[in-house]
C-alpha cells in the first residue's frame, strides 16, 4: 500500500501516465476534483479557484487571509484522500503535503518543448508561435503558483523520487518504471508512516475548521489530541478557547485539545 503523487507541466503527457498507473495497480486517481472540493470550502466558484492557476496566485489577494485559507483547505482535502493509501494524485504541490511521509512515492513528468508545442497544437487548433506563448505563461504561473503558496520550486529535481522524461521513455515505459518502483520496500506503508499521515490529516481538517475565525491558527495533532496554537488578547482568551475547543471536538477522531495561547497587547490610544 502507497501513495504516488505525480507532478508535470500542461501536456508532458504527466496525467495521462498518472491514470495508467492507477488502472495498472488498481489505485485511485485524483487531480482537480480535490481543487474543486477545497473551492466548496472556501466558498467561491470552482471554475474560480481553477483559473486562479492561470492568474497565479493574484486571485486570492482578493480575499482577507486568502492565501492562508486556501493552504488550509486545500491540504485537508488532498489528505483526506491520501489516508486511504492506495492514490496516485496529479495535481499541483500534492507533494509538498507529504514530504515526510515515508510511503509516498513522489514523481515528476516532464516532456520536451517541441513536443509539448505540437500536442498543444493539435488540439487547440492554434499556430506554433500560440502554442509557445500559452505553454510558457501556464509553466510560469504553475511556478509562482507554487512558490507563492508553498515556496517550493515545482522545477526542484530534488523534491523528487524520479523524474521521468517522456520522449525515449514512452508513457508506457513510465507506467511501468512506477509501477515497479512504488513495489520498494521503502515506500510501502508501516504502522508508523501510517500514523504520521493520519495526524496530519487530522490536524489539517481541525486547521481548515478554524481558520475562519483564526487564519494564523497553527495545529498539530498526534493520536487524537490536537495541539492548538492561537493568538487573543487576554480579555479574550477563555471565550475564545471555548469556541475553538467546539469546533474542534466536532471533528471526528479529535480525543483532546489542548492550547498554547500567544497573548495580544491591549490597543492604547
Amino acid at each position: 500500500m502507497s501513495i504516488i503523487t505525480i507532478s508535470r507541466g500542461s501536456f508532458s503527457r504527466g496525467e495521462t501516465v498518472a491514470t495508467k498507473v492507477a488502472a495498472k495497480l488498481g489505485y485511485e486517481c485524483i487531480g482537480r476534483d480535490v481543487l474543486l472540493e477545497a473551492s466548496k470550502e472556501f466558498n467561491i466558484p470552482g471554475v474560480k479557484l481553477v483559473r486562479a492557476i492561470h492568474d497565479a496566485p493574484s486571485i486570492l489577494d482578493r480575499f482577507t487571509y486568502g492565501k492562508e485559507k486556501y493552504i488550509a483547505y486545500i491540504q485537508a482535502a488532498i489528505l483526506k484522500h491520501l489516508q486511504s493509501d492506495n492514490v496516485v494524485y496529479h495535481g499541483l504541490a500534492g507533494h509538498f503535503f507529504i514530504r515526510n511521509i515515508s510511503h509516498a512515492l513522489k514523481i515528476r513528468i516532464i516532456a520536451d518543448m517541441e513536443d509539448r508545442i505540437r500536442n498543444e497544437m493539435e488540439r487547440e487548433g492554434i499556430s506554433r508561435k500560440e502554442a509557445l506563448r500559452i505553454l510558457k505563461t501556464d509553466d510560469e504561473e504553475r511556478r509562482k503558483w507554487s512558490k507563492h503558496l508553498y515556496g517550493i520550486d515545482t522545477w526542484d529535481p530534488s523534491l523528487y523520487d524520479l523524474v521521468i522524461h517522456i520522449g525515449r521513455i514512452t508513457v508506457d515505459d513510465a507506467v511501468g518504471i512506477i509501477a515497479n518502483t512504488v513495489q520498494l520496500p521503502q515506500f510501502q506503508t508501516t504502522p508508523t508512516s501510517q500514523r504520521t499521515l493520519k495526524d496530519l490529516a487530522l490536524a489539517a481538517e481541525v486547521k481548515a475548521a478554524l481558520v475562519g475565525q483564526q487564519p494564523d491558527v497553527e495545529v498539530s495533532a498526534r493520536e487524537g489530541i490536537v495541539n492548538v496554537n492561537i493568538k487573543a488578547a487576554e480579555s479574550q482568551e477563555s471565550a475564545l478557547m471555548r469556541e475553538t475547543e467546539k469546533i474542534a471536538k466536532g471533528i471526528p477522531g479529535v480525543k483532546e485539545v489542548k492550547f498554547k495561547v500567544r497573548s495580544i497587547a491591549p490597543y492604547t490610544d
